[in-house]
């Protein structure tokens, strides 16, 4: 239908418009595992799943400090700088 300003209304036309593109038939999908759906996760979304799973702990981690708390290694001088650092830049 066609508005022509606020008194004049064109008739309906055919829902076959000529600026409707006619296509040929399509052909199957050349596919050998046709129905099949696939997924590919990607690795950060593997890694992502993981989180979401564990609660966003770590436990490797966790367990890899536990081990160097209980030997005694953990403290450093180094972190012991770091630590020290992060928190006067806290504070100012």
């Amino acid at each position: 239908m066609h508005i022509h300003g606020t008194s004049h209304i064109h008739g309906p036309h055919g829902i076959n418009a000529p600026h409707s593109s006619h296509r040929a038939s399509a052909s199957p999908p050349t596919s050998t595992t046709a129905g099949a759906d696939r997924v590919d996760i990607s690795p950060a979304a593997e890694a992502a799943i993981k989180l979401a799973e564990t609660g966003g702990i770590r436990h490797d981690v966790v367990n890899e400090i536990r081990r160097q708390i209980s030997d005694g290694t953990y403290e450093t001088p180094e972190k012991l700088d770091a630590a020290l650092s992060r928190m006067l830049d806290e504070i100012a």
